[in-house]
C-alpha cells in the first residue's frame, strides 16, 4: 500500500555512517559570539541552537532496581526578538505510574551572557526563575525562565531527567524550528537491556557504536557497597548543521518529519534469570486497552439508553437506515467538550445523562447503540494530525477513536463528536494515514483512513462585459463530501452577510448580491450556492484592446510550491475534483484577437490530472476545467514533478483571453 511506503522511506531516509564520537567541551563564550547578528546559514533565524548535547546512562538502587538518567546541556543564540520565547524551556515529567516513582527533574547552571562596557556578563538564573506545575493527573511540568534575555544574548542551561521507567527513552530531537549547529547524542546501555532505536527524519546523522566494560557502584541489604559489571553497549549520535524545519504549503504536521532518535525497551535479559519480552505488539496493546475500566467496560454500558433506543429504531428494518437514524440522534443529543482520547473521564452514563462528553464517550454511545441494533462495529484508534504519526506498537500513541460499522461487507466509519461530519466523512485532523481497528480478543487490523470518494466542488460562471467595461454575471457552486463539511465546519454559524462580505474579499473585491446557499444543515446533501456578482477589477483595458483572464477570480496567480527542493511528502488532505464551467459573452463592437490554447495535463502515474478546453461558439466563448488529486500524499521524489505540473497550471491561467475592438 502507498502509505505503507511512505512510512518506510520516512523512518528509513536518515543516513548512517560511522564516526568517532567526540568529546566536544563548551568553550567560553566570546565576545564575537555575542556581536553576532544573524546566523551565518540562515539569516531568517530568530534563534539557533549552538550546542545541544545528551546522554542516558543507568543507576542501580537497591530500592528502586534501575534508574535511567537523561542529561542534556543547551546552548543557543538569541538574534531577533521574536526568539526570546527560547528563553522560556519546559519539561514534562510523568506522574501517573501506579508502582514506581515519579520521574525527576531538575535544572542546573542556567545562565544568560551579554556584552556590558565592552565584557562579557553572566546572569545566573535564580530560584525565582524555575518552576514545577500540575499539568494534569498524570504529568507536570518542571520549566526555567532564564533572567535578562534579549536579542543578542546566549542562554545555557542543563536539566537531569531520572526515570524508573525503563520502557522508553524520551525521544531525542536534532531537529527544531530553528537551526542547530550541533548535536550529540550518546546512550550508554548494559547488556542486560536490548532496545530497539529509530532514527526518524530526512539529516545525515553519523552514528559509532562500540562494547566497553561498566560498573556501578549500589549499598546492599546490609549497608554494604556492592557492585555490578557488565558489558555496555555505547552509541554516539552526531550531527552538524542541522537545517530548521520550514513551514511549508501542503504539509500534514512538520514534527512528523522532524530529525529524532527514539528507543523502545524490546526485552530484558538478567543473569540467571529467564529473558523477558517488552516488545509491544498490536495485539498485546488491544487486549491492553480493552482490560481497561476506562474502555472494555464503558463498551459493555448499555442500560442507560435502552429506553431510548427502543423508540429510536421500533419502525426500522433496514441496516443502513438503522445506522443512519442512531448516528443522528448521537451527534444531535451528544456535545464535545473538546477533550481527545480514547478514554472515558466520566463515563458513558454520565456523559449521556449531561449530553456532553469527550471523544471516547461520545463514540462508545454512538458504538454501543449500534451493536445494540445488529450492526457489526468496532472502535478504531486514530492517532490526530496534530498527535503525530504513531511510530512503534504502543497504546499511547493514539489520541482518538472512532466508530467502524460494517454492513453488507461495506466499511463506514463514523465519528459523532463533529456536528457536521456524516458517514465514511470524518473531520480533517483525523485523516492521518491510518488507525487501528482493534477487538477484545486482542486482534486488529489496520484502517485507512483516507477517504475512498473524492470530495467535489464544482462552479459554473456565466459572464458579461457591458459598455462600461464592466464584468456582471452570477455564479453557481455544488460541494460535496469533505468540501462540504469543511465548508459547514467553518460557515455553519456564520451570517449570510458576513460570508459574503467574506467572499467578496477572497475573490479580489467583486460585490455579490442575492446570495443563497441550500443544504446548509442537510449533512447527506451536497451544499450549493449561488450568487450574482459585478467587478471592476478583473477586466485590463489599454487602447482599443481588453485583456481578461478567463478564470476572473479562480486565477491561480502563485505557484505554492517554491522551494528548490523538498524532504518532505506533499500532503493534499483528501482526494479531490474542482470542476468549472465558465460562459463568456463577447462584448458587442468587440471581437476575439486571441485566446489561450487548451492543455491536457496528467502526471506520469496519472495521480495529478488538469485539464483547460476553451472554445468559441458563435459570440460566446466557454471554458471548461478539471483539477484531480487522485491521492492524498505524495512522495519528495515527486515533488519536482508537483511543483513543475502546478507551474503549468499557473502559467496557463494567467494567459488572457484577448479583445479587440470592431
Amino acid at each position: 500500500m502507498f502509505h505503507n511506503k511512505l512510512f518506510f522511506v520516512l523512518i528509513l531516509f536518515t543516513f548512517f555512517a560511522k564516526v568517532g564520537a567526540q568529546d566536544l567541551k563548551l568553550a567560553k563564550v566570546t565576545i564575537s559570539e555575542l556581536e553576532e547578528k544573524q546566523h551565518p546559514k540562515d539569516s531568517s533565524a530568530v534563534a539557533a541552537i549552538l550546542y545541544k548535547k545528551g546522554k542516558t546512562f543507568f543507576t542501580y538502587t537497591l530500592n528502586s532496581g534501575f534508574v535511567m538518567n537523561h542529561e542534556f546541556t543547551y546552548r543557543i543564540k538569541i538574534y531577533k526578538k521574536e526568539g526570546l520565547d527560547w528563553a522560556t524551556f519546559e519539561v514534562p515529567i510523568y506522574t501517573g505510574y501506579n508502582d514506581i516513582n515519579d520521574d525527576y527533574v531538575r535544572f542546573n547552571d542556567a545562565v544568560t551572557y551579554n556584552i556590558e562596557n565592552g565584557s562579557v556578563v553572566k546572569t545566573k538564573l535564580d530560584s525565582e526563575g524555575s518552576f514545577k506545575t500540575k499539568v494534569n493527573e498524570n504529568w507536570k511540568k518542571a520549566s526555567i525562565s532564564l533572567p535578562n534575555v534579549k536579542a543578542g544574548s546566549i542562554i545555557e542551561f542543563s536539566y537531569v531527567l531520572k526515570s524508573e521507567n525503563i520502557l522508553f527513552f524520551p525521544v531525542y530531537d536534532i531537529q527544531y524550528d530553528i537551526p542547530v549547529n550541533y548535536s550529540e547524542y550518546r546512550t550508554e546501555i548494559p547488556n542486560f537491556f536490548y532496545y530497539k532505536t529509530l532514527l526518524k527524519g530526512y539529516l545525515d546523522v553519523k552514528t559509532d557504536s562500540k562494547v566497553q566494560s561498566g560498573s556501578m557502584n549500589y549499598t546492599d541489604e546490609h549497608n554494604q557497597m556492592s557492585d555490578i559489571t557488565f558489558r555496555s553497549i555505547n552509541t554516539t549520535y552526531v550531527a552538524k548543521d542541522v537545517p530548521a524545519i520550514k513551514e511549508e504549503a501542503f504539509v500534514d504536521n512538520s514534527k512528523n518529519y522532524q530529525a529524532s532518535i527514539h528507543n523502545e525497551l524490546e526485552k530484558t535479559a538478567f543473569p540467571g534469570k529467564e529473558v523477558k519480552d517488552y516488545s509491544s505488539t498490536w495485539e498485546g496493546v488491544a487486549k491492553t486497552i480493552f482490560k481497561s475500566d476506562d474502555f472494555g467496560k464503558e463498551l459493555k454500558e448499555i442500560d442507560y439508553f435502552i429506553p431510548d433506543l427502543k423508540k429510536l429504531i421500533e419502525n426500522i428494518k433496514s441496516e443502513k437506515e438503522r445506522l443512519s437514524a442512531v448516528f443522528k440522534f448521537v451527534q444531535e443529543k451528544m456535545n464535545w467538550n473538546g477533550d481527545y482520547g480514547y478514554y472515558t473521564d466520566k463515563g458513558v452514563k454520565k456523559a449521556y445523562l449531561d449530553r456532553t462528553g469527550n471523544v471516547a464517550e461520545i463514540n462508545f454511545i454512538l458504538i454501543s447503540m449500534l451493536r445494540l441494533t445488529g450492526i457489526k462495529v468496532d472502535p478504531v484508534l486514530v492517532s490526530t494530525i496534530e498527535n503525530g504519526i504513531p511510530v512503534f506498537p504502543n497504546r499511547t500513541v493514539f489520541n482518538y477513536v472512532i466508530a467502524s460499522a460494517e454492513i453488507n461487507g461495506e466499511q463506514i466509519l463514523l465519528d459523532a463528536t463533529n456536528k457536521y461530519t456524516t458517514q465514511n466523512i470524518l473531520p480533517l485532523n483525523t485523516l492521518n494515514w491510518v488507525g487501528r481497528l482493534i477487538k477484545a480478543d486482542g486482534t486488529s487490523v489496520e484502517v485507512s483512513l483516507i477517504p475512498k470518494v473524492p470530495s467535489l466542488i464544482s462552479s459554473s460562471l456565466s459572464l458579461k462585459i457591458d459598455s462600461q467595461r464592466k464584468i456582471s454575471g452570477t455564479y453557481s457552486s455544488r460541494k460535496t463530501n469533505h468540501d462540504a463539511y469543511d465548508f459547514r465546519s467553518k460557515y455553519a454559524d456564520t451570517s449570510t452577510d458576513n460570508y459574503s462580505d467574506k467572499l467578496e474579499g477572497n475573490y479580489g473585491g467583486i460585490e455579490i448580491s442575492d446570495y443563497s446557499i441550500k443544504n446548509k444543515s442537510d449533512l447527506m446533501s451536497p451544499i450549493d450556492e449561488y450568487f450574482v456578482f459585478q467587478s471592476d477589477n478583473h477586466l485590463e483595458v489599454m487602447g482599443s484592446e481588453m485583456y481578461l483572464k478567463p478564470m476572473l477570480f479562480f486565477t491561480l496567480n502563485n505557484n505554492p510550491f517554491i522551494q528548490e527542493d523538498r524532504k518532505t511528502p506533499i500532503y493534499f488532505g483528501y482526494p479531490k475534483i474542482k470542476r468549472y464551467s465558465i460562459v463568456i459573452d463577447i462584448p458587442e463592437d468587440y471581437e476575439v484577437e486571441s485566446m489561450p490554447k487548451s492543455i491536457n495535463l496528467s502526471s506520469g502515474d496519472g495521480s495529478l490530472i488538469f485539464k483547460y478546453l476553451l472554445e468559441q461558439k458563435d459570440r460566446k466563448i466557454q471554458l471548461l476545467v478539471h483539477s484531480e488529486t487522485k491521492l492524498s500524499t505524495m512522495l519528495p521524489e515527486d515533488y519536482q514533478m508537483v511543483k513543475e505540473f502546478y507551474q503549468k497550471i499557473v502559467d496557463k491561467q494567467k494567459e488572457n483571453i484577448v479583445f479587440k475592438k470592431i
